[in-house]
């Protein structure tokens, strides 16, 4: 057993079933050691993918994702990815190959100092020193990922490391200089000690046994004061996270959870779908008027970032409430009145079992505000979706995805003024079905989401909406698709524009410099790379085109929707950072 197989040992112990990778020779032994234990490899045409992907696997199955990099460049274009994890709360694993311990800052091919580049930006990062702590690394790496704050763990591992001793020894012996001379006689000593420590133990057998991430539960008495302060609110708003969902196994019983609490509830993130397409608590509309006019808020794995204007949309006099792992999060420009450091979900099932019963019937006259406002800005958007234009209406043609829509449906978000108005239209069926960057708002995910989420749910259909600008980064991924049979169902918003950016440039500064694209052909490149591609240009043939769409998908082809857009004033000032 090499070392790449005790990794493979330990991934398949912890129920991985996906590696993501680009191949690379620093790297080889592990991809080997996990397709013989029956782990899906799955490569990829950049590594940022493969990092996304398993940054989704961890998002929808809870079950750390893996990827697999080789050295240098390898390791570097990780870390957009990686970053974006660590800000979305991911828990996930990025294996980086490195060069031979003993050519370690002698200019050997693509050795830098990996470790410096990623300790500010994971919550762990360890180089690996001798075969034995392989196993017992992996196992940490894994159980660190997941505790507390989840987020990403990078685990370095020489090359010389990864392969049979005899291999090893016998790359040393070749390289080895032969002569009797004293420092000839030196060099063969120290290749000989230091395989000799590469190696010392290595034949005992590993642990690949899970060791538990203990669950973060919140205290009984910040449960009875956030009960106390419930029962006496009157305009209450519960705001759920993609934090509350970290444990994704238990979707149902925080859904059932906030159906008991009865509050008006806004959904952010992975909580997104949480309660359906349709339930009569969730709102969609107006979240910042209603935070403003509550006397109390509930926020469950949601900081006060610009999201929530950095606290300054929830008004003083209201009580606030927040249950989140994270300490920094829970205090975040704003300290909450009862704060919990724990778990959100079970935080808000620990708060349904203690509330009275009925008490949410004191809220009916605020949940019909509430429901009513919904309806207006439903109404708006219908007046929207129905203007009239040369091209495709973006606001009609989100209406018309979002009829298309089975109740198996994945949405992937990739993008800015497309998605954005996505956003407001199309309604995820159930929970951990909307996956975007969070907070980070990274572009070029879309791909590496959208290959995490087939792959763990393979009779669903995935939808991955894309700006013009961000598919520039998914496009060759179409290949990846084609290979390995993953039939997403991409639509572009295709405007010619960064248009997110250009609405407040133009405005403020009177210029469109960097913001301009051209219509450019993405359909005929997802086909030139093995997908299917569709232009659609016309509002009469949206229908069509999706059914078609669909049709293809579910033959097992990827397929691109290329769509013209219309230029609309829907999210006008909109921007927010």
């Amino acid at each position: 057993m090499n070392g790449g197989d005790r990794i493979a040992s330990v991934l398949y112990s912890h129920g991985v079933k996906f590696l993501f990778t680009l191949c690379g020779g620093h790297i080889s032994p592990i991809l080997k050691g996990a397709k013989d234990l029956g782990i899906r490899v799955i490569d990829v045409r950049h590594e940022a993918t493969a990092v996304f992907a398993a940054d989704a696997v961890a998002r929808i199955t809870g079950i750390p994702g893996v990827a697999a990099v080789t050295a240098g460049p390898g390791a570097t274009n990780t870390i957009t990815a990686v970053k974006n994890a660590q800000l979305a709360q991911s828990p996930l694993i990025l294996l980086g190959g490195a060069a031979a311990s003993v050519l370690k800052g002698r200019g050997a091919l693509q050795d830098i100092d990996q470790m410096a580049l990623f300790k500010p930006h994971v919550k762990w990062a360890k180089t690996v020193t001798c075969v034995r702590d392989l196993a017992p690394t992996m196992r940490k790496a894994f159980q660190i990922a997941q505790s507390g704050v989840p987020g990403p763990v990078f685990v370095e591992c020489s090359v010389d490391l990864l392969y049979e001793e005899s291999v090893i020894r016998e790359w040393y012996t070749a390289s080895t200089p032969q002569g009797s001379a004293l420092p000839d006689r030196a060099v063969r000593a120290y290749l000989n000690y230091k395989t000799n420590r590469l190696f010392a133990g290595s034949n005992s057998a590993d642990d690949t046994s899970i060791i538990d991430a203990a669950p973060v539960y919140p205290s009984s008495q910040d449960i009875a004061r956030a009960v106390g302060r419930i029962n006496k609110a009157e305009r209450p708003v519960l705001v759920v996270g993609s934090q509350a969902l970290v444990d994704s196994s238990q979707a149902a019983a925080i859904a059932a959870a906030v159906q008991r609490i009865g509050m008006p509830v806004y959904l952010s993130g992975m909580a997104r779908g949480l309660m359906g397409a349709s339930h009569p608590l969730h709102h969609r509309h107006q979240r910042g008027k209603a935070l403003r006019e509550a006397d109390l808020v509930v926020l469950a794995g949601v900081p006060s970032d610009f999201r929530l204007n950095y606290g300054r949309t929830v008004r003083r006099s209201a009580c606030l409430i927040s249950a989140n792992r994270s300490n920094i999060d829970l205090k975040r420009n704003r300290k909450p009145e009862i704060g919990s450091l724990a778990d959100a979900g079970l935080f808000l099932r620990a708060l349904a079992d203690k509330l009275e019963p009925n008490v949410s019937g004191s809220w009916s006259e605020w949940q019909e505000l509430l429901l009513k406002r919904d309806a207006e800005r439903e109404s708006e958007i219908d007046t929207s979706a129905s203007t009239p234009g040369e091209l495709i209406n973006p606001v009609s043609l989100c209406r018309s995805i979002d009829a298309e829509l089975p109740d198996n449906s994945v949405i992937v978000a990739d993008g800015g003024d497309f998605v954005g108005t996505a956003s407001y239209i199309v309604k995820p069926r159930k929970p951990l079905s909307w996956l975007d960057p969070g907070v980070f708002g990274t572009l070029g995910c879309g791909a590496g989401f959208a290959l995490g989420a087939s792959l763990c749910r393979p009779d669903h259909e995935i939808w991955v909406l894309f700006g013009d600008g961000s598919v520039g980064y998914a496009l060759a991924e179409f290949d990846t698709f084609a290979r390995h049979k993953i039939p997403v169902i991409a639509v572009v918003g295709n405007d010619a524009c960064w248009s997110q950016i250009a609405r407040e440039q133009v405005k403020m500064l009177h210029d469109d410099v960097g913001t301009v694209l051209e219509r450019s052909d993405y359909h005929e490149v997802a086909a030139a790379l093995g997908g299917k591609g569709v232009l659609l240009k016309h509002a009469d043939q949206i229908a069509a085109c999706l059914q078609d769409a669909r049709d293809s998908a579910g033959n097992g082809v990827p397929v691109l929707v290329n769509s013209w857009l219309e230029a609309t004033d829907f999210r006008e000032g909109s921007l927010s950072m």
